[in-house]
């Protein structure tokens, strides 16, 4: 029997994690880490896997945002030992982004133990998830890297293609081919979708053949605003702000947002529309990130290909710095207006964008503006719900700045760019909803059978389904 069992992403927009069984061949689509800001979300990562790693025979990564990788080490301190199956960028952008969150997780651990021991229940404190060795211990292990539509070749037939999602650069849909009953079949898992339209790289690529296709349905309830208003209601609102000698804060996610607003913030300078100010890239995991998309222009789309290739680093220009050290960056305290900061997490629930926020978010001169999606529970979302007063490193600060939410920017497709996706297939049998809010579904599902007159069922955790 041939089956797909989800246990992530299935009623929420983390923790991707998909086990696809193909008679005895055992797959796992992505191992990502589950992300919010309960306590019942960190506490989901460390529980141990409903299923045997030491069982799995290839993990296949969609890309290398962490609830799509952040599960990986453990996965391989639990007995994984087979082989990864991932796009280069992705690889070497899994290399940073694990090694950051290692970081993190033992940065969280000291705290929680400082805390613990205060209160004279230190035992009860879990040791991190998993520490750098462990991160290490993924990039020792059998990888195999394929380009864009290579057909790689598993046992009993099978074979594994990845197309371009065009969600961040090396992300990858899955198809995979095997036989059932010798009848060809075809299972597609999407991994995130982005939209035809993108600043910085190639639109996503189309396939016509799926029997069964798992879907993502982050922004299945609506439809972005284009891209070009976004674009100009973001240089409206740089304009605005500095003019009014306010600060920017831009909180960003390492991969792809940042180096779009970078990529904009260039042309605004070569443009000569960005007023005078200081510009922070204040994220050491977005100045090594950056470095990777200057190392592969052939992901990116040909225009900033061609500047790369002919001017050099389009993520660059005179008033820009980037910031390293925690010292450095507090320096940036002093600087009381006309700043952009750019810092993570994107969401606000850690990083250096946290300390920026706690000294002008008061401040109704200066604007934050948020260029990505806000997770139910991360402080982005009470912000942006129009909280009041939020807490920050327990301490409550008003809002009183100016907050814009652009979702042009997103790297995920909206309703229409989905149901055009889905659209491609022919004769496509099965559908199922996944990576998405349990509201946002709802709706998706019945614009897709209005639409495209095809059943959607809505995966649910931990239950199996046969292809």
């Amino acid at each position: 029997m041939n089956t797909v069992t989800s246990y992530g992403a299935a009623g929420t927009v983390t923790g991707s994690c998909h086990l696809v069984k193909l008679g005895p061949i055992q797959i796992l689509i992505d191992c990502g880490m589950f992300q919010g800001e309960g306590d019942a979300d960190n506490q989901r990562n460390y529980q141990p896997f409903e299923f045997d790693p030491a069982e799995i025979d290839f993990l296949i990564i969609t890309h290398a945002h962490l609830d799509h990788i952040g599960r990986v080490p453990k996965l391989i301190k639990e007995g994984f030992n087979g082989k990864i199956i991932a796009t280069k960028p992705t690889k070497d952008i899994a290399n940073i982004m694990l090694l950051d969150s290692a970081k993190i997780l033992k940065e969280e651990y000291k705290t929680l133990r400082r805390k613990a021991r205060r209160r004279g229940d230190e035992d009860r404190i879990k040791e991190p998830m998993y520490t750098e060795d462990h991160v290490k211990e993924v990039f020792a292990k059998r990888w195999h890297i394929v380009e864009y539509f290579e057909k790689y070749k598993l046992p009993k037939h099978i074979k594994v293609t990845l197309g371009n999602a065009g969600h961040i650069m090396g992300s990858a849909f899955v198809m995979i081919d095997y036989q059932e009953e010798k009848k060809p079949k075809r299972v597609v898992f999407s991994g995130d979708i982005g939209s035809q339209h993108r600043l910085i790289l190639d639109p996503l690529d189309n396939t016509e053949v799926a029997d069964t296709l798992f879907i993502e349905s982050t922004y299945g309830d609506r439809k972005h605003r284009p891209l070009k208003e976004s674009i100009n209601e973001f240089k409206q609102t740089i304009i605005d702000t500095l003019n009014r000698n306010g600060n920017v804060l831009i909180p960003s996610f390492a991969l792809e947002r940042t180096q779009e607003i970078l990529w904009l913030l260039h042309e605004m300078d070569a443009n000569n529309e960005l007023p005078r100010c200081n510009v922070f890239l204040d994220s050491p995991l977005a100045i090594k990130a950056t470095r990777l998309y200057n190392k592969y222009p052939i992901h990116l789309s040909e225009e900033v290909e061609y500047h790369t290739l002919d001017n050099g680093d389009p993520f660059s220009f005179p008033s820009l710095e980037t910031i390293s050290t925690r010292e450095e960056s507090r320096m940036i305290n002093k600087l009381k207006e006309r700043a952009i900061i750019i810092a993570g997490s994107g969401m606000c629930h850690g990083g250096r964008i946290m300390h920026h926020l706690k000294h002008r978010l008061w401040n109704s001169k200066n604007t934050v503006i948020f260029v990505g999606f806000q997770v139910e529970g991360t402080l982005g979302r009470q912000i942006i719900d129009g909280e009041e007063y939020v807490k920050i490193y327990g301490e409550d600060i008003v809002v009183k700045a100016q907050i814009q939410t652009i979702n042009g920017f997103s790297a995920h497709g909206d309703q229409d760019d989905l149901i055009d996706w889905i659209g491609n297939f022919k004769e496509l049998k099965n559908l199922y909803l996944i990576h998405g809010e349990a509201n946002k579904m709802e709706p998706f599902s019945k614009v897709i059978k209005e639409r495209l007159n095809q059943d959607a069922k809505i995966m649910e955790y931990g239950v199996t389904v046969t292809l």
